[in-house]
């Protein structure tokens, strides 16, 4: 199992290699030299502002992880062991830290170099800018899944053979998704705040004010909102995914280690890990499904049957991976746990993430009736955009909540908390061709945007906006499928908390645990306040720039002068690193000031209270947004007056809001629930011993 594993994760690497080279190889062409300069320039400018970002971000995130690390290395050195457990949970968070990070940088690089080909290659078909826009969210789809399964795979043999003991190991291996969601968390909300800064800027002066096409060369935030695709979609969804690949396996892996039948046999412990190792070649088996006839528009379909084809041999692949791994039977707490029992959680995991992704295409693609309503309420204005757009997000929740609900009940009954783990890793098993098509999205939007700024002609811009509205309703899938898994595995490490901390159940009519439970509720709706209020704060520095510089640089608006892009691409770049701090701050610190107060009950008691209100309230977001977005993208496909009627300027300011609810609070919301949960887990040591002293000095104990 051990080769099996390293060698999937070899698989996914030199698969990643093999799409970037494809990707690299197109030519940047042009009908004129001029046009090919400036396509160049173009992408050239939004790689060096993406980048630079990128730089200051992780500059910022590689402080603070490493005095994170010195926090966790003395608080869990706790003197019960005969060896210093914060050392190597510390070691293993930086590893995980470390992992992410490559992760967005590589994912980022490709997707800058695939952006600008995708447009070269317009010019020739449909089907063949199709091609590289897939080909770069592939290298980060399976690129991102081979390196956190070689780091993982490798951190759990090296910590097998210093400790010896697999549940010890697995306590410290803990760190590895504690590094990766912590990561993800500022990736998140630094990349969202500066995405939508740039969008809300561009489209309300640009679009609202001036009357310009998106993406018109003559706007200043133009590069800035391209940028932000980038930031926000490629390296802040792939640290996002990263997390939950990441916690997910942690999680079955502490429960499993308690199991003394699973923790004798090193198949059966290593059995999280090899799930997610033999989705590698079923996603890649996948992917050369994807193919798209050279003049063929059916770009969605060709993308959704990505997801249906990788559950179905996941399907087959999960039940002879478990037939062959798993012990017959084995007991977690009080709980006696058969091989068909795991094989049930994991694959209601799996289809129940399916289900999610396509009732998340139902609500905000404009081919169906909850989009196509917002449009036709568009006809009287922006505020029955918005009422439309709200109704149809809070709507959308339904189903996937009943699909999560019928999931965690399913894998808890037929295999208790490890179900619940398992059944995480089962909707993250095809990861590699979900952040694929999720990745592609960016891609198309920019190649859109550099078509339109290098003036390529409208027939060119309609080949990439045919790409790019596929892209829409796959990124909104992408993000139902990240909020399906995010709430499963934040169960999953909530289970895992629950056994480290030995809390045999939670009692709801505790006056302790229901505070923690209110507390817990409200957390979400502070934190989307936080990141929403962000938002508006940079979107108005973005808009007084972009209104400045119509105003005082003669002949910009008429093209005869150029814009300043810098200025746009800084004024986010600095608001995106100055306000994604205290959201950060809001989810680190409270599980510990908490848990630390109060005890683990109350602890136990937040956890619950924020995983259930955050499941609705990002599920609720991001399809409001999706289904805003798409709204105004089906009136520029002609209907309700098409592009500059008044529908068409409501459907925009419904949009506009709606960004910051698709693209910064709603996804982020996945690290809320998940963050704060596998740092309860990593921090039960120092919880249980802090609050021990605090009620002795208090002399209640």
């Amino acid at each position: 199992m051990v080769a099996l594993i390293y060698g999937c994760g070899i698989l996914a690497l030199l698969a990643a290699a093999f799409y970037a080279w494809r990707v690299i190889r197109v030519p940047i062409e042009a009908s004129t030299p001029a046009q090919v300069e400036r396509l160049k320039e173009i992408s050239g400018a939004i790689a060096e502002g993406a980048m630079a970002f990128l730089s200051r971000e992780y500059l910022f995130v590689g402080g603070f992880a490493l005095a994170f690390a010195v926090l966790i290395f003395f608080a869990l050195n706790t003197g019960t062991l005969p060896f210093n457990e914060g050392a190597y949970s510390a070691a293993s968070f930086l590893a995980g830290a470390i992992t992410s990070s490559v992760c967005a940088f590589l994912g980022m690089k490709i997707a800058t170099m695939g952006n600008v080909r995708a447009t070269s290659r317009a010019q020739v078909s449909i089907g063949a800018a199709f091609r590289v826009a897939f080909d770069a969210g592939a290298v980060m789809g399976f690129g991102l899944v081979g390196l956190g399964l070689l780091a993982l795979i490798s951190i759990v043999l090296v910590y097998t053979n210093l400790l010896g003991k697999p549940e010890l190991v697995m306590d410290m291996v803990a760190g590895f998704g504690l590094g990766g969601s912590t990561v993800a968390l500022f990736g998140r909300v630094g990349g969202g705040i500066y995405t939508k800064a740039a969008d809300v800027g561009a489209d309300l002066v640009g679009k609202v004010e001036q009357g310009i096409p998106e993406d018109d060369p003559r706007n200043p935030a133009v590069i800035a909102d391209n940028v932000g695709d980038n930031v926000g979609d490629i390296a802040g969804m792939g640290a996002d995914l990263f997390g939950s690949l990441a916690e997910a396996t942690c999680a079955a892996l502490v429960i499993g280690a308690t199991a003394e039948a699973i923790a004798t046999n090193v198949d059966a412990l290593l059995y999280p890990i090899v799930i997610s190792a033999v989705g590698i070649p079923v996603c890649l088996f996948t992917a050369m499904f994807a193919r798209l006839g050279k003049d063929s528009t059916a770009v969605e379909p060709v993308l959704k049957r990505q997801l249906l084809i990788s559950t179905v041999l996941m399907s087959i692949a999960i039940w002879l991976v478990t037939d062959k791994v798993m012990v017959e039977s084995f007991t977690v707490g009080t709980t006696v746990v058969s091989k068909t029992g795991v094989l049930v959680s994991i694959l209601s995991g799996l289809w129940s993430g399916l289900l999610i992704g396509y009732v998340t295409e139902y609500y905000t693609s404009h081919s169906y009736a909850p989009v196509r309503s917002i449009a036709t309420a568009s006809e009287t204005g922006a505020a029955t955009n918005i009422i439309y757009g709200l109704s149809v997000g809070y709507k959308s929740a339904l189903v996937p909540v009943l699909a999560i609900a019928a999931t965690a009940y399913v894998s808890w009954t037929y295999a208790g908390m490890y179900g619940i783990a398992v059944a995480a890793i089962g909707m993250i098993s095809t990861i590699a061709i979900g952040l694929t098509i999720d990745a592609y999205g960016p891609v198309s939007d920019n190649a859109g945007g550099i078509a339109e700024m290098a003036e390529l002609g409208k027939e060119i811009r309609k080949r990439t906006d045919t790409l790019d509205a596929a892209g829409n309703t796959t990124a909104a899938i992408g993000k139902g499928f990240a909020i399906g898994s995010a709430v499963l595995t934040a169960l999953a490490l909530f289970a895992a908390f629950l056994t480290r901390a030995k809390i045999d159940s939670v009692n709801l009519l505790s006056p302790t645990v229901f505070a923690g439970l209110l507390v817990g509720g409200v957390l979400p709706f502070i934190f989307t306040s936080q990141t929403m209020l962000a938002v508006g704060q940079a979107a108005n520095a973005m808009i007084e720039e972009v209104r400045r510089q119509f105003r005082t640089i003669p002949g910009l608006l008429e093209g005869k002068a150029k814009p300043d892009y810098r200025t746009c691409v800084a004024i986010s770049t600095t608001a995106a690193l100055q306000r994604m701090i205290p959201p950060g701050i809001l989810v680190l610190a409270s599980p510990l000031v908490v848990g630390v107060l109060f005890g683990v009950q109350a602890l136990a008691g937040l956890l619950a209270g924020s995983l259930i209100c955050g499941l609705v309230m990002a599920l609720s977001a991001s399809n409001s947004g999706g289904a805003w977005d798409n709204a105004k993208k089906y009136i520029e496909t002609g209907a309700h007056g098409g592009k500059g009627s008044q529908a068409h300027k409501a459907a925009v300011v419904g949009d506009t809001v709606g960004d910051p609810f698709k693209d910064t609070s709603g996804p982020s919301l996945n690290i809320l629930m998940k963050l704060m949960a596998i740092l309860s887990l990593v921090f039960v040591p120092f919880i249980i011993t802090a609050h021990e002293a605090v009620l002795a000095a208090l002399g209640l104990k």
